[in-house]
């Protein structure tokens, strides 16, 4: 809850006029409570998550050969009725797994400082702090994820559920064992614990990350994504690979980059496969169909 009573009291304890963020932040957020804002990251992730990946299932279903050149694996469809189940999953778990840790995690979030009040974030700070908790979370991601698959009771007990989709689709995104969402949520919420931030930033993270996932998943390698020009990132087709090798994998285990898979060596089966794949796509270019007789990738 704001500690101001109206537009003009804020105004003139921060010595000039609100900028039209601010005013849409107070007139907003001035009668609600701190607690309220942060629930809205639940709702935020489910409303994202229902609704970003729609493109992706439509191109699913239409299997337009003008998409189907981008497919990483041509060979494996699903119906709408199957996406719908994974969604379906997903919601539950949701509700009982992310909506608790939404709430149990809020004294934590109060503690280390995230804040409601005016001056909203100027827009360079709220870059370089999204920049650093991607950095952050990609770097304990990497650990944590590799734990999973390197203990064999953390993949079988935990970890199998999210491999479940040998080939990913963008509603399997969050699909994952209710004990996973928790372990890797915790490097979700280490970089604003690390650099607390304003409400706003912190909403606008998880949108972002969520948003990410998708992409990763969705099962498609489209030249044209924006997310092609950000330096070291894997994208689709880097997490893909990882999903079709499997439980055997040991490569392509960060969430976003790729660095830290080039530093500790964990991407040197990926590096070939995808110089298989790329001429692959390319004869399917030139070809203009699709052939579905063999995967992309093979087996380390």
């Amino acid at each position: 809850m704001l500690p101001f009573e109206s537009i003009e009291e804020a105004s003139m304890s921060l010595g000039r006029n609100l900028t039209f963020g601010e005013t849409l932040w107070f007139n907003y957020s001035a009668d609600k409570s701190d607690f309220y804002l942060y629930c809205h990251n639940t709702i935020f992730l489910i409303i994202f998550y229902s609704l970003v990946p729609l493109p992706m299932v439509m191109i699913e279903l239409l299997r337009s050969k003008k998409f189907e050149i981008y497919k990483i694996q041509p060979k494996t469809t699903l119906t709408l009725s199957e996406m719908m189940e994974c969604y379906r999953k997903v919601l539950i778990t949701f509700v009982f797994a992310v909506g608790p840790l939404q709430l149990l995690s809020y004294p934590i979030i109060e503690w280390v400082g995230i804040r409601t009040s005016l001056p909203l974030p100027s827009a360079s700070e709220v870059f370089w702090q999204l920049v650093v908790y991607f950095l952050v979370e990609d770097y304990a991601n990497y650990w944590l994820h590799r734990m999973l698959h390197h203990y064999k009771w953390g993949y079988d007990k935990i970890h199998r559920v999210h491999h479940e989709y040998v080939a990913p689709i963008s509603f399997a995104a969050p699909y994952a064992h209710w004990a996973e969402i928790i372990i890797l949520g915790l490097a979700s919420f280490l970089g604003p614990l690390l650099v607390p931030c304003h409400m706003f930033t912190f909403l606008l993270w998880f949108v972002l990350r969520q948003i990410e996932a998708i992409e990763t998943h969705s099962g498609y390698e489209f030249p044209w994504s924006p997310s092609k020009y950000i330096p070291f990132y894997g994208g689709a087709i880097y997490h893909d690979y990882h999903h079709f090798v499997g439980e055997s994998c040991h490569s392509n285990f960060a969430s976003v980059f790729t660095y830290c898979d080039y530093i500790y060596g964990t991407d040197k089966g990926y590096r070939y496969q995808k110089e298989v794949f790329e001429k692959r796509r390319e004869k399917l270019r030139m070809e203009e169909k699709v052939d579905g007789s063999a995967p992309l990738f093979k087996s380390e």
